[in-house]
């Protein structure tokens, strides 16, 4: 349910909600509008009585949320939410970019790409420290060796760090290097690791699993916000299909379907939506036309010498002809991409 107060209402009725919600079993989440504040009263609530909130002070009314995913509904907030972490920021109108490789591999790779894709125009540093591979023969990443070179990049450039967690036990250690906590396709409905997220301060990447539906993403995502988080955004990285020409099928109506369905940012990811280098412009730059809220991007500085993910990654100079081009269409479709103060 929601408790819509009244744009009068005082900031003692509000406790005073909020302690009825909880007393009543619910979790309260409450959201600060420009107009007026709403409680969004989550858990179940088939005992609870819609009556007994509504005749609270301060309440304007008491309607229910339909969709099975609450607190990331537009029903329980209608304006776009937009995630800033330093000088990142991805959604209500700004578009902000992610890029670097797929795995730390040296000092001298992570930093000279750090610096090369803030000068494209990227505000946040992708970069895996731990890899999960498909074969447990292949390279697993440098760990907490690798956490600690993407904090050497983000004291050099200042660019926001962007890594996976896979583990709840790893959330501390990672959440101590980055900004933001990666959730990778294959830890999408790992629910444990979702709450732990949720408990963390840190923003979270929410990659989309490979065979997920879309309610089953948003209900993920929840799982995030339910644990008091709010800064989630959700990255559309393709999903399995038939087809064979691309490594996914990297469905853009995601994009806008999302925007209709939750107020969070939506993130696309070219490179493991395509897996080949020369489509991941075009896509790039599809993507933003499509309204996406950001980007993240698989920039290398020898592609062909990648430990992981080079036959996807874009060269510098790649890169700095995608950021142009992207800027340019974001121009077109009222947005702004997001940059460097």
């Amino acid at each position: 349910m929601i408790v819509v107060m009244e744009k009068s209402a005082t900031q003692a009725q509000i406790e005073h909600m909020i302690g009825r919600v909880q007393e009543l079993g619910l979790k309260a989440h409450v959201i600060q509008g420009t107009e007026r504040t709403v409680i969004a009263a989550v858990g179940d609530d088939r005992g609870s009585s819609k009556e007994s909130l509504a005749s609270g002070p301060g309440v304007s009314e008491v309607v229910p949320i339909l969709a099975p995913y609450k607190v990331a509904s537009r029903e329980l907030k209608p304006d776009p939410t937009q995630i800033q972490v330093g000088q990142f920021k991805a959604g209500a109108g700004v578009v902000g970019v992610m890029a670097g490789p797929c795995s730390v591999e040296s000092e001298e790779q992570i930093v000279s790409s750090a610096h090369a894709v803030k000068k494209a125009g990227a505000t946040a540093l992708r970069g895996g420290a731990f890899k999960p591979r498909t074969s447990p023969y292949s390279f697993q990443g440098m760990k907490e060796e690798g956490l600690k070179l993407l904090a050497l990049a983000r004291e050099e450039t200042g660019l926001a760090i962007v890594t996976e967690v896979m583990s709840t036990e790893e959330v501390d250690l990672v959440a101590k290097y980055s900004d933001v906590l990666q959730i990778g396709a294959r830890n999408m409905q790992n629910y444990r690791l979702l709450e732990a997220v949720g408990n963390s301060d840190r923003a979270v990447l929410l990659k989309r699993g490979a065979s997920a539906t879309i309610e089953e993403f948003l209900l993920a995502a929840e799982y995030i916000l339910n644990e008091g988080n709010p800064n989630v955004m959700l990255c559309e990285r393709g999903i399995r299909t038939f087809e064979t020409h691309t490594r996914f099928t990297l469905p853009l109506a995601t994009v806008p379907y999302l925007h209709r369905k939750t107020h969070l940012p939506v993130i696309i990811d070219p490179s493991h939506g395509t897996g080949h280098a020369y489509l991941v412009p075009d896509m790039s730059v599809a993507a933003v036309a499509a309204g996406a809220d950001g980007l993240i991007i698989e920039v290398h500085p020898t592609p062909e010498t990648a430990a992981s993910d080079g036959y996807q990654s874009l060269t510098f100079p790649q890169f700095d002809e995608t950021m142009a081009r992207c800027a340019r269409v974001a121009v077109a479709v009222d947005k702004e991409m997001c940059t460097m103060h």
